[in-house]
């Protein structure tokens, strides 16, 4: 029998209005906005519903009884490979399937190309938003009332490092790749963002910011476009 949207635990808690778009579960957060920048850079039709921590949303049977692993973002494609359903979590799979399903040049379609979008797009899953999610913690959440900075400053030291590695790559870039914007430039871009903002992390003076001018000339160009934009505020905390 062929699965429907209604087979998904997910679906009971956020009944889809438009069974037939790309259903988003995510919260504006650094790893959230990757996929609905994507969905809205690719132009992809989707429905968002907002995960909310607050309410420990990502906790209850029926958000981990289709994402085990009770994390956003994810999605559920009703038209997925053989036009069959598909539930997605980790964001990186996600943009890469949304990227080859688009067809969009946001994955570069020379094979050389490609590896080299996704070894971005690698180093910031396994170096960016690690790293800089530590520093959050230690700097600005719970971890800042730790009397002991050891902690703290071997996340930052770290996250100066990895700041530096793109600041090389950027020199005489516009994006990652060169001048076709990427998935690894929606993945890197938000927490860049996330790090230095006033409303994120606010550690710009700890990692060194006035230090690293492409990535400010990046980050600004990355701001200034309309899915960034858009996908910034998607889904709306309500």
């Amino acid at each position: 029998m062929t699965r429907t949207l209604a087979d998904f635990s997910v679906t009971r808690k956020w009944p889809a209005q438009h069974p037939e778009r790309i259903q988003l579960y995510s919260l504006p957060t650094p790893n959230g906005v990757k996929v609905s920048i994507a969905l809205e850079e690719m132009q992809l039709p989707y429905e968002a519903h907002l995960v909310s921590f607050q309410t420990n949303d990502q906790l209850t049977p029926e958000f981990v009884g289709t994402f085990p692993n009770n994390k956003i973002p994810a999605i559920i494609d009703p038209q997925g490979p053989g036009g069959k359903p598909l539930a997605l979590f980790e964001s990186a799979a996600i943009l890469i399937y949304l990227a080859e399903k688009s067809g969009s040049p946001l994955l570069p379609a020379d094979p050389a190309a490609r590896y080299e979008t996704l070894q971005w797009l690698m180093f910031q899953m396994g170096g960016v938003g690690p790293m800089f999610g530590q520093v959050g913690f230690f700097h600005k959440f719970a971890g800042k009332d730790f009397e002991d900075k050891r902690p703290r400053d071997r996340y930052i030291n770290e996250s100066k490092r990895l700041l530096g590695v793109l600041e090389q790559r950027m020199q005489g870039r516009e994006w990652i790749m060169g001048e076709q914007i990427t998935i690894a430039d929606i993945a890197i871009w938000p927490w860049v963002r996330n790090m230095v903002d006033e409303n994120g992390y606010n550690a710009a003076e700890l990692v060194g910011w006035s230090g690293f001018p492409e990535l400010q000339r990046v980050l600004k160009a990355f701001m200034a476009r309309p899915a960034t934009q858009k996908g910034l505020n998607i889904p709306p905390r309500g």
